[in-house]
């Protein structure tokens, strides 16, 4: 069975309603990214970043799991499927797909703000003045900028073993996320999904230049042509 790995970034969640949290100017929902996504904003001002979190995991329980999600769910009938996702939110989960690794940390999860490892599932706010069982303040399990990407050397080893790779909404810019293309065998098909695609100058990448679900309409075409 064939093993494709999927990368996935906020284009694909963004056509079910989740706000991308970066604006074209750089902010985040008015907020300077170090304010909202980095340990020294979470010191400066804990209640702040708590309540961005809150108002980000709300929304997320109101929207539902899009096209392309259950598209990469319904592979898994035919092909070993891995997704490295950069989302926190838990749309490919609600989807049907088994297999999936967060980067950037999950909203729907929170930890110790000493213990990393200690980690578990919240659909609820978090306030200043929850603790863990050790005493120190709960946090989001988001990475923040500035933090080490703890999945990564896990997502490197998974792109080693891909015999296709799917790219979809996302830019490839941030790293080390847009790395990861680098680490696939060189003779694996790679296919870009993304209506506002960055240029990829490579023969072996196809790119698919339309939204996460018209695109997964058509790369399940590609790939039953290529069976």
């Amino acid at each position: 069975m064939k093993h494709v790995v999927v990368l996935t970034g906020a284009g694909i969640s963004a056509e079910s309603g989740i706000k991308t949290f970066r604006d074209a100017d750089g902010l985040w929902e008015g907020h300077d990214v170090m304010e909202v996504a980095s340990p020294q904003g979470f010191a400066k001002n804990p209640e702040l970043i708590l309540n961005f979190y809150n108002e980000r995991r709300k929304q997320l329980l109101t929207v539902k799991s899009n096209d392309a999600h259950k598209a990469l769910a319904t592979l898994e009938s035919e092909y070993k499927v891995t997704i490295v996702t950069q989302n926190v939110d838990d749309l490919h989960e609600r989807a049907g797909s088994t297999n999936i690794i967060h980067l950037h940390g999950e909203l729907l999860k929170v930890r110790s703000n000493f213990n990393e490892h200690d980690i578990w599932s919240c659909k609820s706010d978090i306030v200043l003045g929850d603790l863990c069982e050790n005493g120190y303040q709960i946090r989001p399990h988001i990475v923040w900028f500035g933090e080490a990407v703890p999945m990564m050397e896990e997502a490197i080893q998974i792109c080693k073993t891909a015999d296709i790779l799917v790219i979809i909404g996302t830019s490839m810019q941030v790293y080390p996320a847009a790395s990861l293309m680098n680490f696939v065998p060189k003779q694996t098909p790679i296919y870009y999904i993304d209506p506002k695609p960055a240029n990829v100058n490579s023969e072996r990448v196809t790119v698919i230049n339309k939204t996460a679900t018209q695109g997964m309409k058509q790369l399940l075409i590609l790939l039953k042509q290529k069976d």
